[in-house]
């Protein structure tokens, strides 16, 4: 025994994975608490034969994964509901089956980086990384073909002699003394390294201003920054009215796309009619175009009772007379061309979607009108079916 160093623990050595098994359960059995296993290899039921109980690293990540789930349900919730309200395709602002993939990709990456973090901060102690084991004859014999176990001298039931003969009888190949290692103190701030650093730090400055400054400008890197484009809202030098952004020629036509012949009119000039009949299908379609366009406006029943918290003037009823007497064409019209502050959704909803919308607003325009002859009507129906 060497009097100059501090005793870490006595460790002993087996060679096959049932001695191991059978001394850490008498290990146990005879009341050692401070004592582990190395295995090069991970040993069935040695956590049952050590008496470990389960770990406690599962509440790490349960605890962070719900705080980053909660943090980030609530800063969504702030920023679009209370920060920066706005409707998105007539969602609601706090819109949770969007929030979802957000909310679990955040709370898997949170609960494993804390997980990760607190292992390393907790239970391995670190920054304290020269553990008496590392660099030991025991450490390189459990890292190949052995089996070892060590019991540390902060054990209650730790006696030198008297722990040495126990795990003798456990019949070991070899016993072995763990010291601590002694204790080496470095100087940061010696001369040496503070030359080195300074090198370093001149060295990675120079070259990266060099490497973004000079070397990415010249040939054949020049094409990177002098690009032959103009970017929008630029001034052009080559067309005559200096603009850089360029309408399409006259009389264009995008493909899968027909032009509207009455834009810019205040009421189409011909008759249109819609071709489409309303079938389930048909309204299923307007029904949820009309939840999607129409009802952050015009509300979800059309009567003009908006969502959008006061950044728009209120539309009025749909209805109203005026509007329920309108024929079809004069509402597609109007979702085509846009009227006052209502502007056109052409580019947003399909010809064939548009007339689905309208013929969806009849049915929510019959439902807030219905006549005695409707309900008479329907009261006949059911007596059929019944019958």
């Amino acid at each position: 025994m060497d009097n100059n160093k501090k005793l870490f623990g006595i460790a002993a050595l087996f060679d096959t994975p049932d001695l191991i098994i059978n001394a850490a359960r008498k290990t146990a059995s005879a009341g050692y608490k401070k004592f582990d296993v190395n295995t090069p290899y991970p040993v069935h039921g040695m956590d049952k034969a050590m008496g470990l109980k389960p770990t406690t690293v599962g509440y790490v990540t349960l605890f962070f994964g719900f705080s980053s789930a909660a943090f980030i349900l609530l800063f969504m919730w702030w920023t679009l509901s209370i920060n920066y309200p706005m409707v998105i395709g007539g969602k609601p602002f706090f819109a949770l089956p969007a929030f979802i993939p957000i909310t679990f990709e955040t709370t898997v990456l949170l609960g494993a980086v804390s997980t990760f973090l607190g292992i390393l901060a907790v239970y391995f102690k670190l920054p304290a990384n020269s553990h008496p084991l590392h660099d030991s004859e025991y450490m390189k014999a459990v890292s190949t073909d052995k089996y070892g176990l060590v019991i540390e001298t902060e054990d209650p039931l730790f006696d030198i002699n008297g722990t040495k003969d126990f795990l003798k009888s456990l019949n070991p190949s070899s016993t072995e003394l763990i010291y601590y290692p002694p204790k080496e103190v470095y100087a940061l701030f010696q001369p040496r390294f503070m030359i080195l650093l300074a090198v370093v730090a001149l060295v990675v400055s120079v070259s990266t201003y060099i490497t973004l400054n000079k070397l990415l400008y010249i040939t054949p890197y020049g094409w990177m920054s002098e690009q032959d484009k103009y970017l929008p809202q630029k001034k052009s030098d080559y067309f005559a009215d200096g603009f850089g952004m360029r309408k399409p020629v006259q009389g264009t036509v995008a493909r899968g796309f027909i032009p509207y012949p009455y834009s810019g009119q205040t009421e189409p000039k011909e008759v249109l009619s819609n071709p489409l009949l309303p079938t389930e299908e048909i309204l299923a379609l307007g029904k949820r175009k009309f939840l999607t366009f129409c009802s952050p406006c015009h509300g979800n029943t059309a009567d003009g009772d908006s969502r959008l918290r006061g950044q728009f003037p209120n539309p009025p009823t749909l209805h109203s007379d005026k509007v329920r007497n309108y024929p079809d064409g004069r509402i597609y019209h109007i979702i085509t061309n846009g009227q006052n502050a209502m502007p056109s959704y052409a580019y947003q909803v399909s010809r064939e979607e548009r007339w689905a919308i309208i013929n969806y607003l009849r049915v929510l325009q019959r439902a807030k009108n219905a006549k005695a002859t409707d309900l008479t009507s329907i009261n006949k129906e059911s007596g059929k079916n019944a019958q």
